[in-house]
């Protein structure tokens, strides 16, 4: 698929959105039409799945609708091989198109009212996990899809114009899942979870972090592998950052990550199956991560987080003694739980391992408890490995200017810690500030080859780092003040000498002009 053709079908796919965007807020019309395109892959992708199963017998699947013994015993057939390989079942007459048609009239016999149809068999699709591998995958997915809510419409047949409206609209739209080579849908959804967060404001961080700075931080993880055993995200959001990382890479094994918002949570599982990441392989969990870990004894050969920034926590002392937080001595304080969700992820994190998290400045030189911890990081474990500052306003909601800290338990460079300075570098884009693609080379390449460059990158050893307190705002170690111009005194008072005797001869001449009008001259 083309970049043009790409484009026209994440404009295709927007539109559709829209048309859901007069009846409610932009968070719920984003519940609806996700969730719809999601139904759309589960039942393309079972039908995908049944017929190649069937081929053989000259069966396809939407065609075993009868209710003999023979074609129930086949469905069955298919209904187990469909639970162990990809997680789910939907039977013949619940595949979206066939809903489609119903809605439409297209089926001779049958109601157009199609909202109670549809809302048992999105909960059919969860109820077919019971008891299987991917029963906590599939848990409540669509329960943020109320199609009896008054949101959508007053009445019951206004609700059901619309979802028709909204699905004979997807229904038309080809997201070639037969092609293995291409991701056509999960890149069209990422696209929609992008628009969706530009427009959120304050809210967008909760789910979605801009794909310039996540295509940073998954580089720096990857940095010199082409696989990875593990990832994590210990605040996932809708799961985008976490499938970033393996675009980076060849293959990663397993996919780890806690979310607290379960609208969130729904998201990003939502967005792992469309990716093609089989339920095996990823476990998102959704709880408080500071609070209640859902992973406490697992290692991660990568971590990337974008944590809310300088959120609230309990610090109960009760922490003083979990793994966690024990070594530092201190704990994060109550109102910046910044250094928090940093010490919870270095204790997750593998000893080949490599974690990038996104902060905001004030963690870099904030004094008391932080400044402990970052002592006690660099000075007793060295797990530093670099400080990465960047533009202000290129986060949704917030202009705050924000760093990465790269954290290694096996560095490479042990003498040093790499600035980067990249807060002048980006573009731009109406009242948003943008990282086009050369400013994320030039981040990425600074530090992978730890290059120095004056005003841009500086590597600095540890007693700098300590004679600084542990005080890392990058100012103290990347100077980029710049030298203003020499002013001539002698020359700018010439030419002042000179305007002045040109305004002279301009009021003389303005004055004559005056005397020929015979009026009355001006001054």
């Amino acid at each position: 698929m083309s970049e043009d053709q790409k484009r026209i079908l994440e404009q295709q796919l927007w539109n559709i959105a829209n048309t859901l965007r007069g009846k409610m807020n932009a968070d719920e019309f984003r519940d609806y039409i996700l969730g719809f395109i999601f139904y759309k892959y589960l039942a393309e992708k079972m039908e995908l799945f049944a017929n190649d199963i069937l081929k053989q017998d000259g069966i396809s699947f939407r065609s075993l609708t009868a209710t003999d013994s023979q074609t129930l015993e086949i469905v069955e057939a298919v209904k187990e091989e469909s639970l162990e390989r990809l997680g789910y079942f939907l039977k013949p007459d619940e595949l979206f198109s066939e809903v489609v048609k119903r809605g439409n009239n297209d089926v001779e016999g049958q109601s157009n009212f199609i909202l109670e149809d549809l809302q048992k068999i999105l909960t059919n699709i969860q109820l077919s996990t019971m008891g299987t591998e991917s029963e906590d995958d599939f848990d409540n997915l669509f329960e943020d899809m109320d199609l009896n809510s008054t949101k959508l419409g007053k009445s019951p047949e206004a609700r059901n114009e619309i979802v028709v409206k909204v699905l004979t609209h997807l229904d038309k739209i080809d997201f070639k899942l037969e092609s293995t080579e291409l991701d056509v849908l999960g890149d069209a959804y990422e696209y929609l979870i992008s628009q969706f967060a530009s427009g959120a404001g304050k809210k967008a961080g909760e789910f979605y972090t801009p794909q310039e700075v996540s295509m940073i931080l998954a580089k720096i993880v990857s940095t010199g592998k082409d696989k990875l055993r593990s990832v994590y995200d210990p605040t996932c959001g809708s799961g985008s950052l976490l499938l970033r990382v393996a675009r980076e890479v060849k293959e990663v094994s397993n996919f780890y990550g806690q979310e607290l918002n379960r609208t969130t949570y729904n998201l990003a599982r939502m967005n792992m199956i469309l990716h093609g990441v089989h339920y095996r392989k990823f476990d998102i969990k959704q709880e408080d991560t500071l609070e209640h870990p859902q992973h406490k004894d697992l290692t991660f050969e990568a971590i990337v987080a974008n944590p809310p920034f300088s959120a609230q926590w309990s610090a109960n002392p009760l922490f003083t003694t979990d793994d966690r937080f024990s070594q530092y001595g201190k704990l994060a304080p109550s109102s910046k739980a910044d250094f928090a969700f940093v010490c919870h992820m270095v204790h997750h994190l593998a000893d080949n391992g490599c974690m990038a998290v996104v902060l905001p400045h004030g963690a870099l030189f904030r004094g008391s408890a932080e400044q402990h911890i970052r002592r006690y990081l660099i000075e007793n474990r060295n797990y530093l490995d670099a400080v990465i500052g960047l533009p202000a306003n290129i986060f949704y909601g917030t202009s705050i200017p924000t760093c990465i800290l790269v954290f290694k338990k096996c560095k490479e460079s042990p003498e040093d810690v790499l600035f980067i300075d990249a807060s002048q570098h980006f573009e731009k884009v109406k009242t948003q500030n943008v990282l086009r693609e050369e400013h994320i080379e030039k981040i990425v390449s600074t530090y992978r080859n730890r290059l120095e460059e004056d005003k841009y990158s500086k590597r600095a050893t540890l007693q700098q780092i300590a004679d600084n307190d542990y005080n890392l705002n990058i100012p103290r170690y990347v100077d980029t003040f710049v030298t203003e111009e020499s002013i001539d005194i002698n020359q700018v008072a010439n030419e002042l000498k000179s305007l002045e005797n040109e305004l002279k001869d301009i009021d003389q001449r303005i004055a004559s002009f005056c005397v020929e009008l015979n009026i009355t001259t001006p001054f």
